[in-house]
């Protein structure tokens, strides 16, 4: 015992002269517990021991990972042009953020206000409309987005016919010429350029760039996610039982392989109108295979490692060891994996558009903006701007996994 202690028990001792003895070292535990939560009561902090977030493991994995810088920060620009893109509404719009009319506050952007707000009699406000614009501007005011087009805007202004050359190769004058009043026109501004030009339907390439990389991007990630759980649940099931289970679910998962995808997608799109989750769904009813190898090898190699049969031995259950022991393991390889699922999916999307069995007509999509190139070789714009799109967003993706798998890598991780 210390001397602080020694004295508080000799203090103690003196203030209770006619109580029984008590031994002298369950007396100074007691005093030491006594501090210890008067301590924590006073500092809670302090009495609590902080576990940090990620493990040791975790640690250096994210070291390995930003070590990588090619990879670190294509992971970066891959979610800042994710998040911008989620938000295209407010990138690119036909309609204003923000109207003030006649002293209210109106949000175009997230409502269907009627024409007969703004004066008029149609059921739907055409906020392109010049009346409905003068409207506004005599009585308030308007925010517009920076690209004033939706990806289904038909520019009605464009100098030359469809699909017509970005605006900057254009002069002022030639680019405000179908303007009513040209140069001096309001409507003659940076917003309503068509920076990318357009396409064959005078609809603006960089706003149908913008939402197609949105849908590109969440059809990726959806496909993917939704693989990864059904084929890790299948793979981990035949990897850790075996035997009989493992031989039936090898033949079907043959069988079902050798099923050609693109046929069976013109056969469904010739009965079911085609659509984002039909066509994800059939998607999804192949794309699973792909980590099912994977899983199943990794638990083909632990169930039978010494913690396994521990746990057996201890009575844990057989789905409590697959998820909690076996399945975090697994789980290293099929993370390395996803980045080159996902890209994969969408170049499937792509393809697919640029065929023309994907999204339905109309719908933002680079594969379709690179039909649209083959078919007007005189549009270099077309072809060029979806190519350099999907080639940034899958060099992206590919850095982004690259980083990952050097993180996972067990010759770097538990060095």
């Amino acid at each position: 015992m210390d001397d602080a202690l020694k004295d508080r028990l000799k203090e103690d001792e003196a203030r209770r002269p006619g109580e029984p003895d008590t031994l002298p070292e369950e007396r100074a535990a007691e005093i030491a517990r006594e501090e210890t939560a008067g301590i924590a009561q006073m500092a809670p902090e302090a009495g609590l021991t902080r576990r940090p977030r990620l493990s040791p493991l975790n640690i250096r994995r994210w070291e390995n990972f930003k070590a990588n810088r090619r990879g670190y920060w294509s992971l970066w620009i891959f979610l800042f042009l994710f998040v911008v893109t989620s938000f295209a509404e407010l990138v690119a719009n036909d309609r204003p953020l923000l109207v003030e009319y006649k002293g209210e506050f109106y949000y175009p952007v997230l409502v269907d206000y009627p024409e007969e707000v703004f004066g008029g009699f149609l059921p739907v406000t055409n906020y392109r409309d010049p009346f409905v614009q003068e409207e506004i501007e005599a009585n308030g005011w308007a925010i517009w987005p920076p690209i004033r087009y939706s990806y289904q805007t038909v520019n009605n202004e464009i100098p030359t016919p469809a699909p017509s050359a970005p605006s900057w190769l254009f002069t002022e004058e030639e680019r405000c010429q179908r303007y009513p009043l040209g140069v001096e026109d309001p409507n003659c501004n940076l917003g309503n350029m068509n920076w990318l030009g357009t396409d064959d339907q005078a609809r603006d390439v960089a706003s149908r760039l913008i939402y197609g990389f949105r849908i590109s991007v969440l059809f990726g990630l959806i496909l993917t996610g939704a693989s990864a759980v059904i084929g890790v649940a299948a793979g981990a099931v035949q990897g850790y039982f075996g035997g009989w289970v493992d031989l039936l679910f090898q033949r079907f998962i043959e069988i079902w392989s050798s099923i050609p995808v693109l046929y069976l997608l013109l056969i469904i799109a010739a009965i079911l109108p085609p659509g984002f989750w039909i066509l994800l769904g059939i998607m999804l009813l192949f794309s699973w295979v792909a980590f099912v190898g994977v899983v199943r090898a990794e638990f083909l190699r632990a169930r039978n490692f010494e913690y396994v049969t521990a746990a057996r031995s201890l009575g844990v259950g057989d789905w409590t060891i697959m998820v909690r022991h076996l399945l975090p393991n697994a789980m290293v390889a099929t993370l390395t994996f996803l980045p080159f699922i996902l890209n994969g999916s969408i170049t499937t999307l792509t393809s697919l558009d640029f065929l023309g069995f994907g999204l339905p007509p109309g719908s933002p999509s680079l594969g379709e903006l690179l039909a649209q190139g083959k078919n007007n070789l005189q549009a270099p714009w077309l072809g060029f701007s979806g190519f350099i799109v999907l080639s940034l967003m899958l060099s992206l993706l590919v850095f982004v996994g690259e980083a990952v798998r050097d993180a996972f890598d067990p010759r770097k991780s538990f060095r």
